[in-house]
């Protein structure tokens, strides 16, 4: 019995890092850990947004307040948001 993977195959992107050098990866999701800290104020990030140049993170207020913008931007957007809820904080 043959076994077919249900994820979605990642996407392909270039990633350019300061000095100007590019590489290809992929954009992949992984769980956000407590580890993953929000780029504007160093609160856990539950959004990591994944752009050509390189990935941003944000807590949930930070999300909100830039989410919309970033969707039409990311190649992949990462909502773990719902984690708060499930945990009962706010």
């Amino acid at each position: 019995m043959s076994t077919t993977s249900t994820s979605p195959a990642p996407e392909a992107i270039t990633i350019q890092d300061e000095q100007g050098s590019t590489t290809a990866g992929t954009a992949e999701q992984r769980p956000l850990t407590t580890a993953d800290r929000c780029d504007v104020c160093q609160a856990q990030a539950y959004v990591r947004a994944v752009l050509l140049t390189g990935e941003l993170f944000f807590c949930a207020h930070h999300a909100r307040k830039h989410g919309e913008r970033l969707k039409d931007v990311a190649l992949l957007f990462q909502d773990e948001t719902r984690r708060l809820q499930e945990t009962g904080q706010a």
